[in-house]
């Protein structure tokens, strides 16, 4: 098969042929069709010291993935030839304390697809039956199968706490964050905000169904709040930047008792103003993920009674690339300026 093919510790991939993998007793196989492009991708291609202290080589990745399945292993029951899925990319140990206790996506000893074990940028990806996520509903196109991983981050994070009626603050205008305004306005925030430096991302952001738009290049957050007419700050935040600045420049437009949740990896430390978070009654909740397989089933449900939230979430990718043209699809993903970037692997069916 064709792969993308990491065959050391070293910058770069290739285009190679790899043998097809093999699928175990639990396992079922699956012919990749599409995988988007994450930020953890570009780390793994640039070899820097994210990606050094995270993957193990030789390696595929790839973990945002839609496909059609052409085998089962033979304790497989409840997945079958022919269904058309994605996959939750952790791989859990199910033994841990929180496995057992049903809180799968906090295993400790999580193994995940394209990072720790072969991925999806390949003409087929191997995965546990436990692991595979079926869309039985046919407005679940390739295209947006290939982006519920990153979907689902921005769904877990914006039903961390209930958000109706509420004011809410998006740092980072990035494919996340533009999802979660696009379900933050499905369920009925009041008014949505979001930053960002990219005039051409926040532009987008416009038809995700946000109020305000605001390049922090050139304004602050709380010339936002006076613009939006608020006069006690935020309710809730998301920070999905990673930006140092971020996070603190949120909590000095929180509202008293507001809630914060970070998706965003943080690329330095942070000064936080303490003080402020104990005053002012502040949550701040760190989210990683998605709820293994809650938040899968909230994505479906949003995409397939909505065709305003469907159309949305697709216009969130702006980039559709052939998998023989992958370098131009990583860079795209690398100049941070447009949505997300899906390559297309039929190319290869014969």
């Amino acid at each position: 098969m064709k792969a993308l093919y990491k065959s050391g510790p070293h910058a770069g991939l290739e285009l190679v042929d790899r043998p097809e993998p093999e699928v175990g007793v639990h396992d079922v196989k699956i012919r990749v069709m599409t995988t988007g492009i994450c930020g953890t991708d570009l780390h793994i291609e640039a070899y820097d010291d994210a990606a050094k202290a995270m993957i193990n080589t030789p390696l595929v990745p790839g973990h945002e993935f839609y496909g059609e399945v052409v085998e089962t292993g033979s304790f497989v029951h409840g997945v079958k030839v022919g269904d058309r899925v994605s996959g939750e990319g952790h791989v859990v140990c199910g033994m841990c304390r929180n496995c057992r206790a049903g809180r799968k996506q906090m295993c400790i000893n999580v193994d995940s697809v394209g990072v720790q074990r072969d991925g999806a940028f390949a003409e087929y990806v191997v995965i546990p039956e436990s692991n595979v996520y079926i869309h039985r509903d046919e407005r679940i196109t390739p295209l947006l199968g290939a982006i519920f991983d990153p979907f689902g981050n921005a769904v877990h994070t914006a039903l961390q706490f209930p958000m109706i009626g509420e004011d809410v603050l998006i740092t980072g205008a990035g494919p996340i964050g533009l999802m979660a305004a696009a379900v933050a306005r499905h369920i009925g925030a009041r008014k949505i905000a979001i930053t960002d430096i990219s005039d051409q991302r926040l532009e987008l952001a416009q038809s995700m169904g946000v109020d305000l738009t605001v390049n922090v290049g050139a304004t602050r957050i709380n010339q936002a709040q006076r613009d939006l007419g608020m006069v006690e700050g935020f309710d809730y935040g998301m920070e999905m930047s990673g930006h140092s600045s971020a996070l603190p420049e949120m909590i000095e437009n929180m509202n008293h008792g507001g809630k914060i949740c970070m998706l965003g990896l943080p690329n330095s430390s942070i000064d936080i103003n303490w003080g402020k978070v104990v005053t002012h009654m502040l949550t701040l909740k760190g989210i990683y993920g998605r709820e293994m397989f809650e938040t899968w089933y909230a994505m479906s449900a949003m995409l397939t009674s909505s065709d305003v939230m469907r159309e949305r979430i697709s216009s969130v990718v702006t980039d559709f690339v052939p998998a023989t043209e992958w370098k131009q699809g990583f860079e795209a993903a690398r100049g941070g300026h447009g949505g997300k970037v899906v390559l297309d692997w039929s190319v290869f069916a014969s």
